[in-house]
């Protein structure tokens, strides 16, 4: 059984992600290992963990120790046998997608548009194309830090509707408008546009890609303004983010509560892809004024 002795932890950045060494994540774990895990999740947002074996049945098997599966995706692009896990792979076989070719070029947080959202996504590359594919990260934590006091006193409270049937023309615009009737599957959804974190209680920004979401109760110029705004400071690579370059057999794992992350490009014709996803279950997003905030105001 693997001990938290055995555990390293190499920051990736200044104070965002971390690689976690010395474990491997198909194997028994000890609780204390799992708890210190857990806890550089928490602090680090995102943790990379290097040359792991993980079958799809290990794979939700690790998952499981920090919470139940949650899946929302389509079962079109499940694994055989493991509807937890997604696929997501250009593989074609008999002439049949094995999963899901493309995912997320743009900036969000995953099962953004359900009541509860996933509190994590774990993400295991099996293969994976010698260049682009990498996979973006911007900590959201210290961007809503970053915002002006003014800026942030204006937002604190505030709701957005998240509508992922405006949502898909935006990021998606080679497929084809969602009917009407989607909207019944997929109601727009009140979300907080500041989120504190239900373990840490930290506050970060909760918003996504550049689509014109309406903040309710503002007019419609000063909430398209105010999003620009938020946009503009939010997703700077340079100041709060980080870039993953895959190699084969990485697992990422990461907060959707505090972080958002996108997918770069790769070449679909020339190199293959194999990924496999879980998420873990989350509960109901919402706000209140955080101590870390509270201190940073004082």
């Amino acid at each position: 059984m693997a001990d938290a002795f055995n555990l390293r932890i190499r920051p990736l950045t200044a104070a965002f992600g971390a690689e976690i060494e010395g474990i491997d994540t198909g194997s028994d774990l000890a609780l204390e290992t799992v708890q210190a895990i857990r806890a550089a999740w928490l602090r680090f947002g995102v943790l990379v963990f290097g040359g792991q074996t993980l079958d799809p049945a290990g794979h939700v098997a690790f998952t499981r120790r920090f919470g139940e599966p949650a899946v929302y995706t389509r079962t079109e692009n499940a694994c055989t046998g493991q509807p937890d896990v997604l696929v997501l792979s250009n593989v074609v076989i008999d002439g049949k997608p094995i999963g899901a070719a493309t995912s997320g070029p743009y900036w969000h947080t995953d099962g953004h548009f359900l009541q509860c959202p996933p509190a994590g996504t774990l993400l295991y590359g099996k293969e994976v194309p010698p260049e682009g594919g990498d996979t973006c990260f911007v900590d959201m934590r210290a961007a809503y830090r970053a915002l002006p006091v003014q800026l942030r006193t204006e937002i604190n409270g505030s709701t957005f509707l998240m509508d992922r049937v405006q949502t898909l023309p935006f990021h998606y615009p080679e497929r084809p408008v969602p009917p009407p009737a989607q909207k019944h599957r997929w109601p727009a959804m009140p979300q907080p546009v500041v989120r504190t974190h239900p373990e840490t209680w930290a506050n970060a920004l909760y918003i996504g890609g550049i689509v014109p979401w309406r903040i309710a109760g503002l007019e419609p110029h000063r909430s398209d303004a105010l999003m620009a705004q938020l946009h503009a400071i939010a997703f700077d690579e340079q100041r709060f983010g980080y870039r993953h370059r895959w190699r084969a057999d990485d697992l990422l794992m990461w907060d959707n509560r505090s972080v958002v992350h996108r997918a770069t490009a790769y070449d679909m014709a020339r190199y293959r892809r194999l990924m496999c996803r879980t998420t873990i279950a989350g509960d109901l997003p919402s706000y209140a004024l955080g101590k870390i905030d509270a201190a940073i105001d004082s």
